[in-house]
């Protein structure tokens, strides 16, 4: 049975909603102020864990779900921040391969890639993202400056946005990305899935989206290790995986996974099994490396 569009509700109007719908709220100030900043929609749909009939459990209260709503926005800073380093430096290990192996041009070139049909698609997408950066000084340069006018695939690399560059990535000869996985000391199946997934991710994080008890629809590769330790790819815990491998394990990853943690502790409310968090021994299993996981 189609349902109907429901009529919209003033703030008032959601908060009394909210308490008719057996939700505790102990201060109707506060809930106000937080929804006038935070649409209805966006927490309580995300958030608001109902019951078959619609009504809150017993005992779910409205600074429960504004906790879960404010963890899971500082969880999306902590891991936008790694996310931000991998593609960095995704993109600049492609781009010197690739340049160096097919020259500065090579990428015009469908006989360099896997799938002629998706390398087509690519030249299309270039196309739309140089029109749409064409006041960039850098683009400006080599179009006013340089023989022909086309960007130089080090320089076209940056107007990559990381779904692009997953994409780029993944019509690569397999050979090709073999040599760059090695880079990572891992195999190039595992690298193209991570790539793909932590793209995926990473729209989640710029678009506000929930990370908090959701299951993630690109989901990774993950080495036997880490399934035989019980962990999900459908969670963000498997992306904390992936990111492990990625980065360096130096000071800087070990700082982001007390980060997560003491995050952890300060909310209460929050379930880290809902994130496909191990129930023991987390932190280790993202602080050593998988040789000594065995």
């Amino acid at each position: 049975m189609v349902k109907k569009h429901q009529e919209p509700l003033g703030v008032l109007q959601q908060v009394e909603n909210l308490k008719n719908l057996g939700l505790k709220i102990d201060d109707e100030e506060r809930a106000i102020e937080f929804l006038n900043n935070v649409s209805y929609f966006r927490l309580i749909k995300a958030f608001g864990i109902k019951e078959k009939n619609s009504n809150f459990p017993e005992g779910i209260t409205f600074e429960n779900i504004k906790g879960l709503y404010i963890f899971n926005a500082k969880l999306r800073h902590l891991l936008f921040a790694q996310l931000e380093k991998v593609e960095v430096n995704l993109r600049c290990r492609i781009a010197n391969y690739f340049s160096c192996k097919y020259g500065i041009f090579g990428y015009k070139d469908a006989n360099n890639f896997r799938v002629p049909e998706y390398h087509a698609k690519f030249l299309a997408d270039i196309e739309i993202e140089i029109k749409r950066n064409n006041k960039a000084a850098f683009v400006r340069n080599f179009k006013d400056n340089y023989e022909g006018g086309d960007l130089p695939f080090y320089a076209l690399v940056e107007l990559f946005s990381f779904g692009m560059l997953s994409k780029f990535f993944k019509n690569m000869k397999n050979s090709d990305k073999k040599e760059i996985a090695k880079s990572y000391g891992i195999g190039y199946t595992f690298l193209e899935s991570w790539f793909e997934h932590l793209a995926f991710v990473r729209n989640i994080c710029a678009h506000y989206g929930r990370l908090y008890n959701s299951n993630l629809s690109i989901r990774p590769i993950l080495y036997k290790q880490y399934t035989e330790l019980g962990v999900s790819s459908l969670r963000v815990f498997a992306s904390l995986i992936c990111l492990k491998h990625l980065l360096p394990n130096d000071e800087h990853w070990q700082k982001f996974i007390v980060k997560v943690s003491l995050l952890v502790e300060d909310f209460p409310c929050v379930n880290p099994a809902f994130m496909g968090f191990p129930d023991k021994d987390w932190e280790i299993i993202l602080s050593k490396s998988i040789e000594e996981l065995n």
